[in-house]
């Protein structure tokens, strides 16, 4: 029994929703770029292990800010999980990401480490500073170009997924920060969330958010069918009902599920239109 809640709080420690979230982005991006089953399921192993060391890196070096202000969703600060065992576990996953990036090849596995190396590079200090959001702007841009680098043969995605992808990971950024402004603020953190305030961080986030579908929508250059219009209409209709709840709330994390939501909405919808990266 005292293992299973070991193993239960090291999982939740990981930052399972954002993890699973690019995870399921990324196997949609293979099946879109038509990859073969084994290279997929190979592509999306490594992203998994990526987001794992990204996550528990992320409480061993916050460990000490969260006991500070009395994190209770996070295991380390909350004392069911160590640090140690959380750095160690963050290496662990560390190591597998570089061995299954290596075995996917160049230069897909090259741009996997890539996005891999802007999540330790934000844990490592970056969110601290004015440029919190780069690095999640260059990981989500690069997120499908693991896929397209990773075929055959290799290929850079179009232009407007790229620029979809950073939108997006600006997005993630300050709808990941936004319920935990006063807490980082009172650790010294001091990214461009943090200096923006919630209320103008919760518009600037649904006005960036609408951007991605519009992009999505209209970036292709074909003309867009009814299901990319009614994906987009769901995605105004979430984005702005969330950004409200968010503008009243900033404390709620439900403006950072709406931002996973409308991301998978548009993938599917993107992959229903039969549109390629």
């Amino acid at each position: 029994m005292f293992i299973s809640r070991r193993v239960q709080a090291l999982a939740l420690s990981c930052h399972p929703l954002p993890s699973l979230a690019v995870t399921m982005l990324a196997a949609g991006m293979a099946a879109l770029v038509g990859l073969p089953p084994g290279r997929g399921i190979l592509l999306t192993t490594a992203v998994f292990t990526g987001q794992l060391s990204i996550g528990w890196s992320n409480d061993y070096l916050d460990a000490e800010r969260d006991r500070t202000v009395h994190r209770p969703d996070k295991p380390v600060a909350a004392g069911a999980v160590t640090p140690r065992l959380a750095g160690i576990a963050a290496l662990v996953a560390l190591v597998l990401t570089i061995t299954l990036s290596v075995a996917l090849g160049w230069p897909g596995g090259a741009v996997a480490l890539v996005t891999v190396l802007c999540g330790w590079l934000y844990n490592l200090g970056l969110k601290a500073t004015a440029l919190s959001w780069l690095p999640y702007a260059i990981a989500f841009g690069m997120l499908p170009a693991i896929a397209t680098q990773s075929a055959s043969p290799p290929r850079w995605p179009a232009v407007w997924a790229v620029t979809a992808g950073a939108l997006l990971g600006v997005v993630a950024h300050l709808a990941n920060a936004l319920p935990d402004l006063g807490e980082d603020a009172a650790t010294g953190i001091r990214g461009l969330p943090h200096r923006l305030g919630p209320k103008p961080t919760a518009l600037a986030g649904a006005g960036i958010l609408l951007a991605v579908s519009a992009v999505i929508l209209f970036g292709p250059g074909n003309h867009p069918g009814p299901l990319r219009w009614a994906g987009f209409a769901v995605a105004v209709v979430i984005a702005g009902t969330a950004a409200t709840g968010a503008y009243r709330d900033p404390s709620s994390r439900r403006f950072f599920l709406a931002t996973i939501l409308i991301a998978v909405l548009d993938l599917v919808l993107f992959a229903l239109a039969g549109t390629g990266l």
